[in-house]
């Protein structure tokens, strides 16, 4: 007798099964047709998913665009401006109403993992409280990691190098950085030896804001691959954003891959935020903020795409949804043929927990029962869709159910609803 048994989903292999969960694990996927269970949910036709995973959010700053003002530029400079107003007049209480309501958002998504990163350039360290109890509120469906941040610069800010290591001691699980932020490019790569300094001596991964600039000469990435070597994080390190990197000499980067390959760094692009935010001191041709994606995965860097920001003081838009940040994705970064379309997909799923290092994540016998169903009926119908999420189960339970939302027509000779899935019939 199974918990749930998910029936006759499609898998992203292209696989048509069963899934039995007992409990929190997934402990078959088969053909149970003559098998009971409390709950049978028929995925007949649709794509059944593992979750969604985010390596790269700010979610102490969600939902909190418009307060006190506008980002009017649209720059990254003027949103870290603006992030320091609003730290003085929000309230704990106020960060965690925002985050938790995020994540009934995510939790509707079939987002059930996020790396946060949280400023600890704030000597109250509110927004580290807040996040850490979030954390705790929705660990039953969530997997919350937060990243401690000095916003403002380890050494640019007078008490952020302190206020780090008290989140760190306070519970925060990755070191994370900003050094191209830095009063100096010695002074960020200085930071970018002390904060992996910091993480090798506390046994935690390390997660940066790399050169995150138009600024070919921004190079905090080559100094984090040889920090990794150094201090034998291998696997345990990634560098997110590397912007700059879409303006670099293209005989550099031949350098600077391989670096980054042997070292085994990660890449986490935000395509939604920095196709705003970059480029902005461009006329034509103006550059578009998105870093070498196709290039690193042909070397054997993880590679998985971030959302960086929903509804904040750096960008006005956003969902929660990880196919909205794939699908723009693969329009920038032109990965349009099918392989690569299903690597977009994979991005977002396995490529992104592999990055976090989560545990037991995937769909396979003895992992967590975390899974999505979607109405579509593979990845990358998925990704041109952004489809409903028809059911959601996190770590045992479903969480999240939504009807199937055909549009209904009323034209002379035609059917009467429509799917936009292709092929699919009403």
């Amino acid at each position: 007798m199974f918990d749930i048994i998910i029936k006759g989903g499609t898998l992203p292999d292209g696989r048509t099964t069963d899934i039995g969960i007992k409990g929190d694990k997934i402990t078959a996927i088969e053909d149970l047709s003559t098998t009971e269970a409390r709950e049978t949910i028929d995925a007949s036709g649709d794509l059944v998913s593992p979750p969604f995973v985010d390596p790269h959010f700010h979610m102490d700053a969600t939902l909190s665009y418009g307060t006190p003002r506008i980002n009017a530029s649209g720059t990254l400079l003027e949103g870290i401006g603006l992030w320091g107003e609003l730290k003085e007049v929000m309230t704990q209480e106020e960060v965690k109403a925002r985050a938790l309501e995020y994540c009934d958002w995510a939790a509707s998504l079939g987002l059930l993992a996020i790396r946060s990163h949280v400023d600890t350039c704030d000597d109250r360290l509110l927004g580290v409280e807040a996040l850490l109890d979030v954390r705790e509120t929705v660990k039953d469906y969530i997997d919350l990691q937060l990243v401690a941040f000095p916003q403002d610069g380890l050494y640019r800010d007078p008490t952020a190098h302190e206020n780090t290591i008290r989140a760190l001691d306070m519970g925060v699980d990755v070191v994370g950085g900003i050094p191209h932020f830095e009063r100096t490019m010695a002074d960020g790569a200085r930071s970018v030896t002390a904060l992996c300094e910091l993480a090798a001596e506390r046994g935690l991964m390390v997660d940066l804001h790399c050169d995150e600039t138009d600024d070919p000469h921004s190079r905090h990435i080559e100094t984090l691959a040889y920090e990794t070597q150094r201090l034998g994080l291998q696997g345990r390190v990634a560098g997110s954003h590397l912007t700059s990197m879409h303006s670099m000499d293209n005989y550099y980067v031949s350098k600077l891959l391989p670096l980054m390959a042997e070292a085994e760094v990660a890449a986490i692009p935000n395509p939604l935020i920095n196709i705003t935010l970059q480029g902005r001191h461009d006329t034509y041709p103006k550059r578009r903020g998105l870093t070498r994606v196709k290039e690193m995965q042909a070397m054997g860097i993880n590679v998985g795409w971030g959302q960086d920001c929903v509804m904040d003081p750096w960008y006005s838009m956003g969902t929660g949804d990880m196919l909205d940040v794939a699908f723009m994705g693969l329009h920038v970064a032109q990965m349009t043929s099918p392989e690569e379309m299903r690597r977009c997909f994979d991005m977002v799923t396995n490529v992104n927990a592999r990055i976090m290092g989560l545990q037991d994540y995937g769909l396979k016998v003895g992992a967590k029962a975390s899974l999505v169903v979607l109405d579509a009926g593979n990845p990358i119908e998925a990704l041109r869709l952004r489809p409903d999420r028809l059911c959601v189960v996190a770590k045992g339970r479903v969480i999240s159910r939504q009807s199937r939302n055909d549009a209904r027509l009323s034209l002379p000779g035609r059917p009467d609803s429509v799917r936009r899935r292709h092929g699919a019939h009403s």
